[in-house]
């Protein structure tokens, strides 16, 4: 036997350890290099933890929620095994399957690397067809897909793929849910570990771990340490809309639609001009409030797996079309979990939105180390006076929260009517 210890990698940016979140193998299991064995934890991101190696799992070491050391074994192998197991191997049992063919080629990554969601898998890890059965005894699909899966409560051999040699795609997921296959799927392995129900008591105890626990600790200390003010003002959209409307009907082919987001995003870029301290991080072990010129706005995102804050990053030298554009980008990469670890750290400002959920006010959480967060509620038309007349306008309000430590209250108010005036008067957002 050669025996092959995998250790916990330097994760980077200064991790010391990193959280278990969930395994995809187990001791027994015979798997192949890059096939994704755990998820662990950092304080910043999610990252996949692929096989080193192809060979047979001895040893595991952290269950869901433990915390392992840089540098730590986490997987032991056995190199030399090459057949699988009988009972749970998590390949083919038929007698005699054809040899595998060679992996696919892949780029070379970096360790914690997180392998693309459409990136397919070596060939050597899908299971061979059965004598006979006409189907495979393995579900052939990405890291990402039987996340989601597990997420809902789908069972993925319940699904039917259309993608090559039955691979189950994205939109497989999204039929088989809209059917409503999940309901009374079994749960995933990972989350009966995390979870322990009372049955009598009707009761159910989860373990908060991975992104869930780090929001938990980052909104905890976000509480604790600041004195967030929080301040509410109601801005006109009816000639931003009016004009959003305009650039939708005569925008580029390959640009995405307009929501009032970017505009918003464009002119909170110009006000921050005037109060830099409200494009800052506070750095609490020097004691030092950082201005930035440059802003890079944290678009909070809500995904399945919990609150994520992508990063635009220098929001201030993109034309609308473009940061409208990114915008999507990051948020959608960070709703199917391919966020980059860098793209989830660094904004200077933060602005969330529920959209239509966006209710009349709100005070949201300042997102540390920074200093200001944004707050967009849901636009509705409204009766208002306007010259001595009613008539119907379209509202919206902005609630937002600041660190009172560094912006006092009047700033705070002149701020945030600032941003007002450039959206009720939209043109001025692009007057230099």
């Amino acid at each position: 036997m050669s025996r092959y210890v995998f250790k916990m990698p330097d994760l980077g940016e200064g991790t010391v350890s990193a959280e278990v979140v969930a395994w995809h193998v187990k001791p027994g299991d015979l798997v192949h290099e890059d096939q994704v064995m755990c998820e662990v934890m950092t304080e910043k991101a999610a990252v996949e933890m692929p096989a080193p190696v192809t060979g047979r799992v001895l040893s595991i070491n952290g269950q869901p929620g433990d915390m392992v050391a840089v540098g730590s074994e986490l997987v032991v192998f056995d190199t030399d095994a090459t057949s699988a197991a009988s009972g749970d191997a998590p390949v083919s049992k038929a007698p005699a399957p054809p040899p595998p063919e060679p992996l696919t080629p892949h780029p070379q990554r970096r360790a914690g690397d997180r392998p693309q969601a459409d990136e397919k898998q070596p060939v050597a890890a899908a299971a061979h067809e059965s004598n006979g059965a006409g189907k495979s005894s393995r579900v052939m699909a990405s890291p990402a897909s039987r996340r989601r899966a597990a997420e809902a409560g789908l069972d993925l051999a319940t699904v039917t793929g259309t993608g090559p040699a039955g691979r189950i795609a994205p939109g497989d997921i999204d039929s088989a849910l809209a059917a409503g296959a999940a309901q009374g799927a079994p749960p995933s392995m990972n989350a009966r570990a995390n979870a322990t129900r009372d049955v009598r008591n009707g009761t159910e105890e989860v373990k908060i771990i991975g992104l869930r626990r780090v929001i938990a600790e980052r909104l905890t200390e976000s509480a604790k340490s600041i004195p967030q003010y929080s301040y509410v003002e109601e801005v006109d959209l009816t000639r931003l809309e009016a004009l959003r409307k305009h650039l939708n009907d005569r925008r580029p082919p390959a640009a995405p639609p307009l929501t009032f987001l970017p505009f918003i995003v464009s002119a909170l870029t110009r006000v921050l001009e005037k109060f830099p301290q409200c494009n800052a991080l506070y750095d609490a072990s020097r004691g030092v409030l950082v201005k930035h010129k440059a802003v890079h706005v944290g678009i909070a995102t809500q995904t399945p797996q919990g609150l994520k804050v992508p990063v635009v990053r220098n929001a201030e030298s993109r034309a609308l079309h473009y940061l409208a554009a990114e915008i999507r980008r990051v948020s959608e990469a960070a709703r199917a979990n391919k966020s980059p670890r860098e793209e989830l750290t660094g904004s200077t400002i933060t602005v969330t939105s529920l959209g239509k959920l966006g209710g009349i006010a709100s005070t949201p959480m300042i997102n540390m180390p920074e200093v200001s967060i944004i707050g967009i509620n849901k636009a509705i038309e409204r009766a208002v006076v306007v010259d001595g007349q009613i008539c119907v306008r379209l509202m919206m309000n902005l609630s937002s929260s600041f660190d009172h430590r560094f912006v006092d209250g009047y700033d705070c108010a002149l701020m945030i009517q600032a941003l007002k005036d450039l959206l009720e008067q939209p043109a001025t957002i692009f007057i230099a």
